[in-house]
């Protein structure tokens, strides 16, 4: 079931991620905007794990041992290919 192919094509969506950390740049605080060019719950979420797969299987990882994050473990890899692949965007925000 779900939405119909017209409205999971026109659909889209926008997050707003705040951080903190002890110290460092901006007193420890960051903004980041996350968007993308599908509905999250469709197209979005397989183009982003076809990107992480391909990124997986592909790109050297900086990080090693454990369990990671796609984050941690693909980091600026990952965020080239959603962006160029995927049609997210990733802005730091003051």
């Amino acid at each position: 079931e779900g939405p119909e192919r017209a409205k999971r094509e026109a659909g889209f969506f926008e997050v707003i991620l705040h951080g903190a950390a002890g110290e460092g740049q901006n007193g420890g605080q960051i903004q980041v905007r996350v968007t993308g060019d599908r509905d999250p719950g469709y197209g979005g979420t397989a183009k982003m794990i076809a990107e992480a797969a391909v990124c997986l299987a592909l790109d050297p990882l900086d990080e090693s041992g454990g369990v990671m994050t796609p984050a941690v473990a693909m980091g600026e890899a990952l965020i080239a290919r959603l962006t160029k692949n995927a049609g997210l965007t990733f802005e730091v925000m003051d």
